[in-house]
């Protein structure tokens, strides 16, 4: 191999420039690039730069409607070989999208063999699936023959590409679009095209504002169907705006069953939603009992959704059911309107629905204007043929003298006839069996045919008023194709009033199913919940050594208060307690108390009750039971202790307690007004009672005309007269009545 010469060998060059300058330089030049060729569609023909040319390399392979389908492994080869240099998988999933009917409205690409589902499964190998253009493809693609759209030079210059298509169909607002780019991005939603076409042919008759359009255009029509439930001025700012966004639930129907059961069957999801996702979530909130009257959930779908929700109970309401789900799910989801295109294929604006549908009807205009000129000078030049034929036919053997005598025939004929030379050209190819007579009346009707048709876009291009009048018809030709009355026309989002907001607080109690359950906790700790109210004492089973501390009744939904002696609150859910077979589980599995302290108090909350919580060393305070409720299984420190053996009791203070009475270890007795008592939210408490010896034993609230009531033998017996007793609070006391329990137990 030869050396090259040193002429042949470039110099490097050393460009002396800020690096911040060629940074800036080089992302903006990319940030255009992914703009302009990637992300943002054209208004005109809503197509991205891989889209357009998927859809004319298929026309070059002639891939029409009615024809036989190529694989598609053909068809992303042209594409990746002649427009689109890029990788062979990227180009393929966009060949996929046109093809799914579940993620375009109006799919361009139809697809023979696997191509993905709802489910999010992919499409199969391109080597395995097959692809054609669908009508509406055909309809973008309409005159690009024509002249009726620029074309340029592809990637290597092998090729010529149309810069955008001739977009029959307003794809734009029709299928939508999606994508990031630099610093911006957009997300159009799909419309309905008899929608499209009422409006543009109102557009065409007098200018609308929003409020008008949003009659005709009542909001997106999504393939997967769906109902919108977006409010109407919402929806009417979003058109004005360009940006905005709509609310989509899932349709459902309730089918009853047998004995007043009944299920829920969701037919249509919202749009860009996974129906396996959907279902795995909705499984977790059933697990998670974030949905407690929800029992199960099906997936018997088939070609059409059915999604099958069963509740636990007939008597919930479907409707609380339903909205419970709307909230926790993507049954309910946002689409996010940013109308973000290329204006012109150039300029990136966020347009209006009703810029974007005259920025449509302007192309059309265009186009038309552009494919007239082209007839125009077809007809033009058939004519002047023609022209040439029929003086052909009137000096016949003129003719035929003139081309076998002489030797530059095309000019003779020229000159003697007054010919062009199209004419003469045409005239010397022609085959001697068309001189017949028939023939001669064919080119005449012809002749006269076409003389018309250029009368008649003569007229076209010179009246701007004639074209829009052809316009029209044109849309109404695509209504008629694509009416409400047609099977892909027919809207499928249905429009739906905007919901009542719901307290989500009333919701969830609406929906949880309350049972009577009996809760009891041992001396040992052992917690456990028995269905139902009325418990027969006498039939609570206990481990050896253990036996019953409390027994109260409630209800599943109802919360529990637990007080350790490590002066901390737990809580304890009334539908999450072990079930009452066996002896039930340690309290300790169920919250962190620790294993040298004990349970104080269990009771049932109540935010509007108030309790009294003291220590062993005899302080204590009033605290409302809405500021002790925990949310962690740590609990939450409400009276401050050195040990966790300190915190003594909690008693509720009922309705009308005026006063309290306290006793300690040294069997002495003090009765004072409760209001002496501080309320507090944490703290050690002040003092109650004072000792020299001992501690804390009971205390109790009470109502001063009631009297004081304990524990008697067998009964019980009320101290009226109190007034010996009555004091301060942090006294000593006294000793209390005769016959008071040797316990020091109020009872």
């Amino acid at each position: 191999m030869a050396k090259k010469s040193s002429a042949q060998v470039k110099e490097p060059q050393i460009v002396d420039q800020q690096m911040g300058e060629i940074l800036s330089e080089r992302y903006l030049s990319y940030a255009l690039s992914t703009i302009m060729s990637r992300s943002l569609p054209d208004v005109r023909d809503g197509l991205k730069p891989v889209h357009r040319r998927l859809l004319y390399a298929m026309q070059q392979l002639g891939l029409k409607h009615d024809t036989q389908p190529k694989k598609s492994a053909r068809v992303v080869g042209d594409v990746i070989g002649k427009y689109h240099p890029h990788g062979d998988s990227s180009v393929y999933d966009a060949m996929v999208r046109l093809a799914q009917d579940f993620a375009v409205r109006y799919p361009m690409v139809d697809g023979q063999g696997n191509f993905g589902n709802i489910d999010g499964d992919n499409a199969a190998a391109m080597r395995y699936t097959e692809a054609r253009l669908t009508r509406v493809a055909q309809l973008m693609l309409e005159g690009i023959n024509e002249d009726a759209v620029d074309f340029r030079a592809t990637y290597d210059g092998s090729e010529n590409e149309p810069i955008v298509l001739p977009g029959a169909f307003p794809n734009i607002l029709a299928n939508g679009s999606s994508g990031i780019a630099v610093g911006m991005a957009t997300n159009i939603p799909p419309f309905n095209v008899a929608e499209i076409c009422e409006a543009a042919l109102a557009l065409l008759e007098d200018d609308l504002d929003e409020k008008a359009i949003a009659k005709y255009i009542k909001g997106p029509d999504f393939p997967t169907g769906g109902v919108l439930i977006e409010a109407k001025e919402s929806i009417r700012q979003s058109y004005k705006t360009g940006k905005g966004a709509f609310r989509m639930r899932a349709k459902w129907e309730r089918e009853d069953l047998k004995r007043g059961t009944y299920q829920i069957v969701v037919t249509e999801i919202p749009y860009q939603v996974q129906k396996s996702k959907l279902i795995e979530k909705i499984a977790e909130l059933i697990n998670a009992r974030r949905i407690p009257m929800l029992d199960d959930i099906r997936d018997e779908s088939a070609e059409d959704i059915r999604i099958v929700l069963v509740p636990k109970s007939g008597n919930v309401e479907a409707e609380l059911l339903m909205e419970a789900l709307f909230r926790h799910s993507d049954l309910e989801t946002r689409f996010n309107m940013n109308m973000n295109v290329l204006e012109g294929g150039i300029t990136p604006r966020v347009m209006s629905l009703k810029e974007v549908i005259q920025a449509w009807l302007d192309h059309q205009q265009e186009v038309l204007v552009r494919r007239s000129r082209y007839r125009l000078e077809k007809v033009l030049h058939r004519l002047e043929v023609l022209e040439g034929f029929l003086t052909v036919y009137l000096n016949v053997d003129k003719v035929i003298k003139i081309i076998r005598t002489e030797d530059k025939p095309k000019d003779k004929l020229m000159t003697a006839f007054k010919l062009t030379e199209v004419q003469a050209e045409a005239i010397l190819n022609m085959r001697l069996r068309s001189l017949n007579k028939l023939q001669e009346i064919e080119l005449k009707s012809e002749h006269d045919e076409l003389s018309k048709e250029r009368d008649e876009l003569e007229k076209l291009i010179k009246s701007e008023a004639r074209q829009w009048t052809r316009i029209k018809k044109q849309v109404k030709g695509l209504y008629e194709e694509f009416g409400p009355k047609t099977e892909l026309g027919k809207r499928r989002t249905k429009i739906g009033k905007a919901p009542e907001p719901v307290d989500v607080e009333e919701l969830t109690e609406a929906l949880i199913e309350k049972e009577p359950i009996t809760v009891i906790c041992s001396s040992k700790g052992w917690v456990k919940a028995m269905k139902g109210h009325d418990i027969d004492p006498k039939g609570i089973k206990y481990k050896d050594g253990d036996r019953a501390k409390f027994v109260f009744e409630a209800m599943t939904t109802d919360k529990i208060l637990v007080f350790g002696s490590n002066g901390r609150f737990y809580t304890l859910a009334g539908d999450k307690l072990p079930p009452g077979r066996g002896f039930g589980e340690p309290i300790r599995l169920m919250v962190d108390l620790p294993n040298d302290a004990d349970v104080v108090k269990m009771e049932l909350y109540n935010p509007e009750t108030k309790m009294v919580v003291a220590g062993d060393d005899g302080r204590g305070f009033v605290v409302k039971m809405e500021d002790v409720l925990a949310q962690t299984k740590t609990g939450k420190q409400i009276l401050n202790v050195k040990t966790p053996v300190e915190a003594k009791l909690c008693h509720i203070i009922n309705e009308g307690d005026d006063h309290i009475a306290v006793i300690g270890q040294n069997r002495k007795m003090i009765v004072f007004d409760l209001e002496q008592i501080p309320e507090m939210a944490k703290g050690k408490g002040v003092i109650l009672q004072r000792y020299k010896d001992g501690g804390l034993s009971d205390l109790k609230t009470f109502k001063w005309d009631e009297g004081l009531s304990y524990k008697y033998g067998a009964g019980e017996t009320v101290v009226g007269d109190l007034n010996p007793w009555l004091g301060e609070r942090a006294q000593a006391g006294r000793l209390p009545p005769n016959g008071f329990p040797k316990s020091n137990l109020f009872g």
